[in-house]
């Protein structure tokens, strides 16, 4: 019998969304109405673990009344409010913004934003060649995971789970301003100088792959990367008495990463570095 954890009640918001009715428990954002009402609303640095950051500005809608486009990942759903989704403003903040990513960053292992693009005929191209990119190389100084800030939107997800919200390792912060601005460790001194504990939590959180295990960053290399080919099982780590939940992906009988589920009450999606790494001895066999 699986425990459910009680919680208070909460009183029901009602609100128009697209012009129909709709109900969500007090506190909820518009992100998680247009969820339930099975609105598709594209996002990129929204998280279910952590507190939006509003940082992509992706799931703008239009609010009536308001001045600005809000942020639907954080914007909480208010009594008598209405909000349209898909209105020709919203849908070309959306395709601006889409613009400006896709051509200052490598989004080609960001899920679903080639779909978006094609949705919101978003074209890149029309910055020209001199759009600003990093164009720096993967950085590999260990043998657990890379981080590829060529991938990297400043969505600062990593920040979070490395610092207050999760981790309070605090190993990652932003350094410079402006175009300078990236994800950088103290001093951009190589990980293993750093503080970082290799907890990975950094890497759960990434929507673009900047962060990524080592093991899934030479397979995508070889070319033999293949999530449609990897199954899923969700097990109990046996490393201690904590109780966290591993989910194992295995492709061609070998475990090639380690996550663990968001919706667990131990471990909301974390794990310390013999959770998520400490795997290999699964697979030797000598």
């Amino acid at each position: 019998m699986t425990a459910i954890p009680l919680q208070p009640p909460r009183r029901l918001v009602e609100f128009t969304l697209d012009g129909e009715p709709v109900r969500v428990p007090e506190g909820a954002t518009v992100l998680d109405a247009c969820r339930a009402a099975g609105k598709d609303i594209p996002t990129l640095c929204e998280g279910d673990t952590l507190t939006p950051k509003n940082a992509c500005r992706v799931c703008v809608v239009e609010v009536e009344g308001a001045r600005t486009l809000a942020p639907a990942c954080s914007r909480r759903a208010e009594p008598g409010m209405a909000v349209r989704t898909d209105t020709e403003r919203a849908r070309h903040s959306r395709r601006l913004v889409l613009e400006l990513l896709a051509s200052s960053v490598d989004l080609s292992t960001t899920p679903r934003v080639q779909e978006w693009l094609k949705e919101y005929e978003a074209k890149p191209g029309r910055f020209g060649p001199d759009a600003a990119r990093l164009n720096e190389s993967p950085k590999v100084d260990n043998d657990l995971y890379v981080r590829d800030y060529d991938k990297c939107i400043l969505c600062y997800k990593c920040v979070d789970a490395c610092g207050e919200q999760w981790q309070n390792t605090f190993a990652i912060a932003v350094a410079g301003r402006g175009f300078d601005a990236r994800i950088a460790v103290e001093h951009d001194a190589p990980l293993t100088d750093s503080a970082c504990v290799y907890c990975g939590n950094c890497i759960e959180v990434c929507p673009t792959g900047a962060l990524s295990f080592k093991s899934e960053f030479d397979m995508r290399a070889a070319g033999t990367w293949d999530e449609e080919a990897q199954t899923e099982t969700t097990t109990v780590c046996a490393y201690c008495g904590v109780g966290c939940n591993l989910t194992l992906h295995v492709q061609d009988n070998e475990i090639v990463k380690v996550t663990s589920p968001h919706d667990n009450p131990v471990t909301h999606g974390n794990l310390c570095i013999k959770g998520r790494f400490g795997y290999q001895h699964v697979q030797n066999r000598d």
